[in-house]
């Protein structure tokens, strides 16, 4: 196996995530599998318990696994399938090693971060490298790591350490190390300075690492003189250093490796020259030049928790760049507090309550994405009536879904009182409810996560007719609570349709009115399989919906099983 590992220098935040997938699409592109780890080496076992203020969004994958946000990027990048295994963090590899000295696995001796934790650290990645994440056979032929966090962090360390050991024990020519660095620019004086990267790479070495290439992060492409200061103080040669300035969008970036001979150089250190072929980037390149010279553009609103950090939401944004792409659109995506649109709000903050309303009056489709907890319901729940009741485009994922019901439920069927036990555990008429195999005392991996099968209940369905599947669909779930299954029946005769189920017909996964244009409510998250080329069929939907082009898609699509 041959390892690329990006690690990254002076500030958080550089961008090494869509670094790393991007050295996998380039070397994707000369013929060669990859498959990814993401290291993160927070003490969590997983990302599934942390806030997305803190972290970004949870991804999921098929197997279940929550993991880091950038597992997200690789799969979207590479159009790869990973599992769990593919994110180690710090508490999964203390907890295996703890774990193995409960047992007495260590047969008396001192468990010490190294060897013990560095050594879990390699056996990990040497057989999580092997697993296949393209649907082929074998194992790939590159993995690339990314090491999450700055070089020099205390939590790091064993990782840091663990690697110098790997690099070590493959040799030279099986390992390759590409470290992200910032360049930044001073004040008026314009000058690119070198060295915080400097301080950032003699770090790196006094660890027992050193770096075969820079990629140096910048606002503007690197001058010349910079290159070379940066070439005799890193011990880098110039050819190596890697130019990864600010691009239109983030499809750029394979390219502009792909433009500096990344892949050469790459190739070279890992002695592939000899199998990889020339990169095959052009239908990279058309997808990138598309995007760029889009000029018409749809409005979304996003009524949401999370809405000061886009991070929160990065698939469902992906999701609807892909969508939008597909329909020749520039997605315009209005970021609106559900807790602005409140009637709360109106007393406490009627500047803002105001400018959210004429913002979602404005927009051309409606979408509320998943999230936990009781904060800016009402205003998710208003959002939703204003798309029912205006044949406004809407989706509603997840808690999205369960938000529709609820209003569905006070609205039409006069159920005042109407809620969600993770809202109100009083509620007279429950039409959401904790699911049976829930626990109530722990909350990580406790969830029904990772790939469902979701059978549709009729053929003749606005969902069924987006996947060009009439029997059933494979997606990704991320939830403790479902609408409860007895209120089906009285919910159905009042118009609202559960068009999709599990396996077991007891659990609603799709939810569609059939009397409004574009009503669609999902338990699962679609945008964890969007890819760029390939969009999410329900995304399309919305978009196709929020332009008036749906029907002459559906027609021009027919149905097959």
């Amino acid at each position: 196996m041959k390892y690329v590992l990006v690690t990254g220098g002076v500030v958080s935040g550089l961008g090494k995530g869509v670094t790393a997938s991007s050295i996998g699409v380039v070397l994707k592109a000369c013929g060669l599998r990859v498959t990814s780890i993401k290291i993160d080496p927070y003490l969590n076992t997983d990302a599934g318990t942390m806030s997305p203020f803190e972290h970004g969004e949870v991804f999921v994958l098929d197997d279940g696994g929550e993991v880091d946000l950038d597992l997200g990027n690789y799969e979207r990048f590479l159009d790869v399938t990973l599992t769990r295994d593919n994110n180690i963090t710090t508490g999964k590899i203390y907890q295996s090693v703890l774990d193995k000295e409960r047992r007495g696995d260590y047969l008396g001796k001192t468990v010490q971060v190294v060897p013990h934790i560095t050594d879990a650290i390699k056996t990990w990645i040497e057989s999580v490298s092997l697993i296949p994440v393209d649907g082929k056979e074998g194992p790939a032929d590159v993995c690339v790591i990314e090491l999450g966090g700055t070089v020099g962090d205390i939590e790091s360390m064993p990782f840091i350490e663990a690697l110098r050991q790997l690099s070590f024990s493959v040799g030279q020519e099986n390992f390759c190390l590409i470290h992200v660095s910032l360049i930044p620019v001073l004040g008026v004086v314009g000058e690119q300075k070198t060295k915080p990267t400097q301080h950032s790479v003699r770090e790196l070495r006094a660890l027992g690492l050193t770096p075969h290439l820079l990629a140096c992060r910048s606002a503007q492409p690197l001058l010349e003189n910079t290159k070379e200061k940066l070439s005799q103080f890193c011990h880098v040669a110039a050819g190596n250093i890697l130019n990864i300035h600010d691009v239109p969008n983030i499809w750029h970036v394979p390219l502009l490796l792909r433009n500096q001979n990344a892949h050469h150089s790459i190739l070279q250190q890992l002695n592939l020259l000899s199998i990889a072929m020339p990169p095959d980037l052009r239908d990279w390149t058309k997808m990138a030049e598309t995007y760029d010279n889009l000029t018409n553009s749809v409005r979304i609103a996003m009524v949401g928790k999370y809405v000061g950090l886009t991070d929160s939401y990065l698939s469902v944004v992906k999701a609807l760049l892909h969508a939008c792409v597909a329909c020749s659109l520039k997605p315009s995506i209005d970021w609106i507090a559900a807790s602005d649109l409140e009637d709360d709000s109106a007393k406490l903050t009627p500047e803002a309550h105001a400018a959210a309303w004429e913002t979602l009056k404005n927009a051309a489709c409606v979408l509320v994405p998943g999230g936990f907890g009781d904060r800016g319901v009402k205003g998710m729940i208003l959002a939703a009536k204003y798309a029912r009741e205006n044949n406004v485009p809407y989706l509603g994922i997840c808690l999205g879904m369960q938000i529709s019901v609820i209003e569905f439920a006070r609205s039409v069927l006069s159920l005042e009182r109407a809620n969600s036990t993770e809202f109100d555990e009083h509620t007279p008429n429950p039409v959401v409810v904790f699911m049976p195999e829930g626990s109530r005392t722990h909350m990580g991996s406790t969830m029904r996560l990772g790939s469902r099968r979701t059978l549709f209940q009729t053929p003749d369905c606005i969902t069924s007719k987006l996947y060009h599947n009439s029997e059933y669909v494979d997606e990704r779930h991320r939830h403790r609570y479902e609408v409860n299954p007895d209120v089906i029946g009285i919910l159905e005769e009042a118009g609202l349709k559960f068009v999709g189920k599990d396996d077991s017909g007891r659990r609603m996964e799709i939810l569609e009115l059939p009397s409004h244009p574009f009503y669609v409510g999902v338990q699962f998250h679609p945008e964890f399989k969007s890819r760029p080329g390939k969009p999410s069929a329900l995304f399309l939907g919305l978009i196709l919906a929020a332009t008036g082009q749906l029907e002459t898609y559906l027609d021009r699509h027919p149905n097959t099983s």
